[in-house]
């Protein structure tokens, strides 16, 4: 069976790119999308979505046409997918994560065991940080009953890059529905700046502006200063550990920002979930979709429901039986369900 996309449709990033290519990589049907990221400033592939296009192919040796740089319409034809050890380079400070993203479902349920080697960007604005899939999202991939582990090798900050991840993924680990009612106590709260090739008074300010706006503790602002030839880069990370879920929230340096502008920011995303009965916050909301749609269902409560998850759903539900189903709680955020409509296959 042949999936057909329009890139452009809803948000029209390259979220429905990856999306399509996860999914047409665990059912085995081809796919074929035009308008590739229409939405977006330069359209068409960028070197990461390329490296996403490569690694799907790499690991299910699929037929592809249209894979190059600025390509705006491609056709995807998977075969089988095969464990083993894969390096994939961006070239750019391109994000290592979403590329991660793309092939860890699909890996899961490979013939062996995999070692992915990535590298580009680790940390940038556009995308999520090494330490928000290492804290947050591979954590409940455990908890549906998958095995990986990941390792920063390198830190790979935009706009040099540079950076590196390794994954090791064990098969044979189909996921299991999983529903986050509530995100328990909190254990464990702390901010970290990390800095390389910076003045180290730009991280003193960005957690000092935490500590005020927080009022925490001096123990819980943490000065993370990395070897400069990993730089120049700064982020701050703000991460919340409940007994059900972590969370992290990121703020990244940028010319022309004030450290206190960059802590500001990490500081009002965390502020809204610690304040709300959310279990995911507005990133998590689009990275559980896919797993627990592979898994078969599941649910969570987030704190809202953005554009993106939209499209991402609407994506999901082109491949999969399943039904997407959003509710506004009394709380004002929003109730996320994902049921199969008829058995879906282990993946």
């Amino acid at each position: 069976m042949l999936i057909e996309l329009d890139g452009s449709q809803g948000e029209g990033g390259g979220q429905i790119l990856r999306t399509a290519l996860t999914l047409s990589m665990c059912t085995g049907q081809a796919l074929r999308i035009k308008n590739i990221r229409a939405n977006r400033k330069n359209p068409g592939l960028m070197r990461q979505h390329l490296t996403a296009v490569q690694a799907a192919a790499a690991i299910s040796g699929a037929h592809v046409d249209g894979a190059q740089v600025g390509s705006a319409d491609l056709a995807f034809a998977p075969g089988e997918i095969q464990g083993g050890d894969y390096r994939f380079s961006i070239g750019t400070a391109g994000s290592c994560t979403l590329v991660l993203q793309t092939i860890l479902p699909a890996l899961l349920v490979a013939d062996k065991d995999s070692r992915v080697t990535l590298s580009g960007g680790t940390h940038n604005p556009l995308s999520p940080p090494f330490h928000f899939l290492q804290r947050a999202f591979v954590p409940l991939l455990e908890k549906m009953g998958a095995k990986v582990e990941l390792q920063l090798n390198r830190f790979g900050f935009y706009p040099a890059g540079g950076g590196e991840i390794s994954m090791t993924v064990t098969a044979g680990k189909p996921l299991q529905p999983l529903h986050l009612k509530n995100r328990g106590e909190r254990i464990n709260a702390y901010a970290e700046s990390f800095f390389a090739g910076l003045p180290a008074h730009i991280a003193e300010r960005e957690l000092a502006m935490v500590k005020k706006r927080l009022a925490w503790a001096d123990d819980r602002l943490l000065l993370r200063g990395i070897d400069r030839q990993q730089g120049p880069g700064n982020a701050v990370l703000i991460t919340l550990e409940y007994e059900h879920v972590t969370e992290v929230f990121t703020g990244f340096g940028e010319k022309g920002v004030s450290a206190e502008a960059v802590a500001n920011a990490a500081v009002k995303r965390a502020q809204r979930y610690m304040t709300s009965e959310a279990t995911a916050g507005h990133f998590l909301t689009d990275q559980l979709l896919l797993p627990m749609a592979l898994a078969g269902g599941g649910s969570f409560v987030a704190t809202d429901w953005s554009p993106h998850a939209a499209t991402n759903a609407e994506i999901i539900q082109q491949f999969l039986p399943i039904d997407v189903q959003t509710a506004a709680a009394e709380s004002g955020n929003v109730v996320v369900r994902l049921t199969a409509k008829r058995s879906i296959p282990s993946f």
